[in-house]
């Protein structure tokens, strides 16, 4: 049933503020809600009060269900929070974190049936990010992404604010964390989602610095043996080639493995167009190979992706240009 403040003894002093659509005959004005017009009118006019009571943080409850995508809202949402929690300082960090801990739970129990209502929402995931730096702690954090990823597994939003604590926590290193991202692979092994995420674990947290030689012989294996499961999943494919980039080690790494899914001699068994791509750039590179990499082409071109024939033959051009040398 709907809500309305002008019914409620506890919101009789508030005289809402219309929104100014631009006079009395606005040129395009939104045909919102009576619930909501009104709801928005009753947060201008405490906003203009710099009131950030209880009664406003329940306010800006109601909108978000409405409405989660209204930043100002959130705002107004988490001013809230800081005036109650007068250890949340404006940059966000906890001064006394054994007080936030007895207290905002309740927030993220709120947001977690709010974010399960609202799956693609930005705005739910930058206040989560808040809340959750002041506490200080991951904990439980994994459980909730997990319940959202059942909802939607490609969930950019939830995976970025999985980066994000990996980050904040400095969880690159976490052997948990690895065999998360390995489950996710193993579910699913064409989530490049997750494949991203193990890249950022793997990576992201190297500063610049080179792959170990154990870290590097781990992911290459980890790698091929996803592309054994799926030869034609393009993401182990560029996993394969980023690591080869990283480590460095020269493209023609790659080239008898490669080989194995894309014999040239023999195009009825070539079982993967993304062998035949990577193996395009290593005879690209390779002295006296150039043929052989047009062939490469040719076949993505006119058999193995012919929807982008366009590029594979724009590519082989490429190949009868002189090198410029910087």
């Amino acid at each position: 049933m709907p809500k309305f403040y002008n019914e409620d003894p506890g919101w009789q002093d508030i005289e809402p503020l219309p929104q100014d659509d631009g006079g009395l005959h606005p040129l395009a004005a939104i045909a919102y809600t009576d619930e909501y017009s009104e709801a928005m009118g009753y947060l201008r006019a405490v906003m203009a009060k710099n009131e950030f009571s209880e009664r406003v943080l329940a306010l800006t409850e109601h909108i978000i269900s409405m409405n989660p995508a209204h930043y100002t809202v959130w705002y107004a949402h988490f001013l809230c929070l800081r005036r109650h929690h007068a250890n949340i300082p404006r940059l966000y960090r906890a001064k006394t974190l054994s007080k936030l801990k007895s207290s905002l739970p309740d927030e993220i129990t709120w947001l977690n049936l709010t974010a399960l209502k609202h799956l693609k929402n930005y705005q739910i995931w930058h206040h989560r990010q808040t809340v959750i730096d002041a506490l200080g702690s991951p904990e439980g954090e994994p459980d909730f992404i997990a319940t959202m990823l059942e909802q939607d597994s490609k969930n950019y939003h939830v995976w970025s604010y999985r980066q994000w604590l990996v980050k904040r926590f400095s969880l690159f290193d976490s052997e948990e964390e690895l065999r998360w991202a390995e489950d996710m692979i193993y579910a699913d092994v064409r989530n490049n989602s997750a494949w991203n995420h193990r890249w950022f674990l793997v990576v992201g947290g190297k500063d610049g610095q080179a792959i170990g030689e154990d870290v590097l012989k781990r992911e290459m294996e980890y790698a091929k043996s996803a592309v054994r499961r799926a030869p034609q999943n393009q993401s182990p494919w560029n996993y394969l080639k980023g690591l080869v980039r990283k480590a460095p080690l020269p493209i023609t790494t790659l080239k008898d493995f490669a080989l194995e899914f894309a014999d040239m001699r023999r195009p009825d068994d070539i079982y993967s167009s993304h062998a035949l791509d990577l193996l395009a750039d290593i005879y690209g590179e390779e002295e006296n190979s150039k043929e052989e990499a047009k062939q490469a082409l040719d076949l993505l071109a006119t058999r193995f992706d012919p929807i982008r024939a366009h590029y594979w033959n724009y590519r082989k051009g490429l190949l009868d240009q002189p090198q410029v040398i910087a």
